[in-house]
């Protein structure tokens, strides 16, 4: 006879955890399952852990963020290389993991490992190489997450054409790349390697970096780019990638060639729901592996619920913690409060930062909103001398009538941590009035809100 759970968790990326954690907090037996020897899934094995703490090693190494105080000569390290990256790497992932482990095995989160499929909606077999066993679940959560998305085009082969997940398979530091894909992935190692002063050309088939970002602020990281030596090819698509005499030449449908020491292929990701059998429970996934479901992460079968980014946009390990909550809190009928959507943070770990939340001066001239904006430049602030981050800004866009604030959009390094005062502001209902009358530390980035918000009401006042 199976084993029966409160709920089966199939997956433990920054979803599956969280979902797992609050059931058994509500007293509910509960198993985790994960197809990998460690838990933590893509988000610290292989994406946004691996990739931040990258990121933060070559910062380090390079003296990015001094240089404009030391010289442009300025480094730490004269020869980075790729082990110098991974050492920091795999100190951070294997620290997350453990933190990770206790967190499950303090709550009495039991683990099975192994690859989950659906017998039928409550029962999930659990296949390893010591064979498979059939468990019983009253609820089910489907967190996978996603993988990289491939294409025939991209003949993936590891070494010299590779994805996102097989960066740390590179044994040396490239003197030239091609990333394929202007998406949130590309762009953040474009900016990575750019720094260490490989010379990428990024290849993006739409007209613009980052579609869903201000325009304002994705202009100000396109010249970031341009000034570290990247080469940007908008509007141009790949039709074919082939390897000759060592070298990898990205042929265009435009009909140009382009050559690196390695390409990235970073176009968006895929849904890791091949071998679940979801058919099995009566659930369906569209072409890219995404599985639809309601405001309260159920999906067409009423005891299968799914969260994180295998649910589709937008893909955030914040965002799909609070889904895998909330997923969990539904299942056992908790109607536990929700955050808004629309207050939702997001946080681009390009070179420099980018960190947004709210509307876009696009969205609210498109909605016939009226609004203005409210600018301030690091390069004004003490804490930005002092930092050697004098290229930064802080954008506020609120409404001219009633002051309330509609977003906040920020672009230079720390913006990601930064952003959060905003957004707490907004949440609470608070007007832009609130930063002329707050006194902030001084001297401090966050003196930024007040000097952005003068320069807003100033504009209101010259024109009323």
């Amino acid at each position: 006879m199976a084993t029966v759970y409160d709920l089966i968790v199939i997956g433990s990326g920054p979803a599956g955890q969280r979902a797992a954690i609050y059931a058994a907090k509500l007293g509910k037996k509960v198993a985790l399952v994960e197809n990998r020897e460690v838990v933590g899934g893509a988000c610290i094995n292989t994406g946004t852990i691996p990739s931040k703490t990258m990121r933060e090693a070559v910062l380090h190494l390079s003296g990015y963020n001094y240089k404009s105080i030391y010289g442009m000569n300025y480094r730490v390290k004269e020869r980075i290389t790729m082990a110098d990256l991974a050492f920091r790497i795999q100190h951070v992932i294997k620290t997350e993991i453990d933190v990770t482990e206790a967190q499950l095995s303090r709550n009495n989160v039991e683990m099975l490992t192994g690859t989950a499929s659906f017998d039928d909606p409550t029962h999930i077999r659990v296949s390893n190489s010591r064979g498979s066993t059939v468990y019983e679940g009253k609820n089910v959560l489907i967190a996978t997450g996603t993988k990289p998305a491939s294409s025939p085009k991209v003949p993936i082969n590891g070494t010299t054409i590779i994805n996102s997940d097989l960066i740390l398979n590179l044994t040396n530091l490239p003197q030239t790349m091609i990333v394929v894909g202007g998406g949130v992935i590309g762009v953040e190692y474009c900016c990575m390697f750019a720094a260490l002063g490989v010379r990428v050309t990024l290849i993006e088939r739409r007209p613009r970096l980052l579609e869903f970002a201000d325009s304002e602020i994705v202009e100000a990281l396109s010249y970031h780019l341009r000034d570290a030596r990247v080469t940007m090819r908008l509007n141009e698509e790949v039709e074919s990638v082939e390897e000759i005499d060592g070298k990898v030449v990205a042929n265009l449908e435009s009909k140009k060639k382009l050559q690196g020491d390695v390409l990235l292929y970073a176009v968006g990701r895929q849904g890791n729901v091949d071998e679940l059998n979801l058919a099995n429970a009566g659930v369906e996934a569209d072409p890219r592996g995404r599985i639809p479901v309601d405001k309260d992460f159920r999906t067409k079968c009423p005891t299968v619920f799914a969260a994180g980014d295998v649910i589709g946009f937008p893909s955030l390990a914040s965002v799909s913690m609070e889904q895998g909550r909330i997923a969990a809190a539904r299942a056992f009928g908790d109607e536990t409060i929700v955050s808004n959507p629309s207050f939702y943070p997001y946080g681009i770990y390009t070179i420099p930062e980018i960190s947004f939340i709210g509307k876009t001066e696009e969205q609210l001239t498109e909605e016939d909103v009226p609004y203005e904006v409210g600018l301030a430049y690091y390069r004004e602030i003490a804490r930005g001398q002092i930092r050697g981050d004098t290229s930064g800004r802080l954008k506020l866009i609120f409404h001219r009538e009633t002051h309330s604030i509609l977003g906040v959009h920020i672009i230079g390094e720390g913006a990601s941590e930064l952003l959060h005062i905003g957004q707490a502001v907004m949440a609470l209902g608070g007007k832009i009035d609130y930063f002329v009358e707050t006194v902030f530390n001084y001297p401090t980035l966050a003196e930024a809100y007040k000097v952005a918000a003068f320069n807003g009401l100033n504009r209101v006042s010259r024109l009323d």
